[in-house]
């Protein structure tokens, strides 16, 4: 056991997305030999980001702005529409140079042993952009697990009264993957190898 001002900050690591108890222990002695203006740096970094960042009011994509700056940028297609879960994969899609249109985000999967439904994500405002924006195609780039094939198909079902092209990101991807741990490869031939999601779903 350490004093309790270091077990707090071990503690706190240990809370983060895959950091363990043993990640924890190693950065926060890390921490501690670094010199005071380095510690202060990351601190108030952090808390300017807390600060400043918002979420895009039109694709809840994380920006600074009313409008993400794919939102804002004139020369995106605006017929085409990629559905992600979170704001990482759209910066992992991006580095393809693979996709030129705009960008819903979610803001997870549907989990019900998580107790995640499509109520807690951003589904009526996708529904609601369709029209308004005259999308002509969906395309849906959901992780590769079951989670995302269940959001997959709930989506595409919705979407298809609608009267607009539904696809999905091709396999290649390894099932049970994330988008964020792709290489640009891989998620660019995704991309161009998308196909209907009826197609694939409609016997499910």
């Amino acid at each position: 056991m350490y004093i309790d001002t270091v077990e707090e900050v071990i503690d706190a690591l240990g809370r983060l997305p895959g950091i363990g108890p043993k990640s924890a222990q190693r950065i926060t002695f890390h921490l501690m030999r670094l010199p005071v203006e380095d510690i202060e740096r990351l601190t108030s970094a952090i808390s300017l980001m807390k600060e400043k960042i918002r979420f895009c009011d039109s694709c809840f994509n994380i920006s600074e702005q009313e409008l993400c700056p794919i939102c804002k940028d004139s020369q995106r297609d605006n017929g085409m529409l990629c559905v992600v879960e979170e704001p990482k994969d759209i910066i992992a899609l991006e580095k393809t140079a693979e996709f030129k249109g705009r960008y819903h985000v979610l803001g997870g999967s549907i989990s019900p042993i998580d107790g995640i439904g499509p109520e807690q994500l951003k589904v009526t405002e996708l529904l609601r952009r369709i029209e308004p924006e005259r999308i002509e195609e969906v395309i849906i780039a959901m992780n590769p697990n079951i989670e995302g094939e269940a959001t997959a198909i709930y989506i595409a079902r919705l979407l298809e009264p609608l009267g607009v092209k539904v696809t999905k990101i091709a396999s290649g991807l390894p099932v049970g993957g994330d988008l964020e741990y792709a290489d640009e490869l891989t998620l660019g031939r995704a991309l161009l190898g998308r196909h209907p999601v009826n197609e694939e779903y409609k016997n499910v």
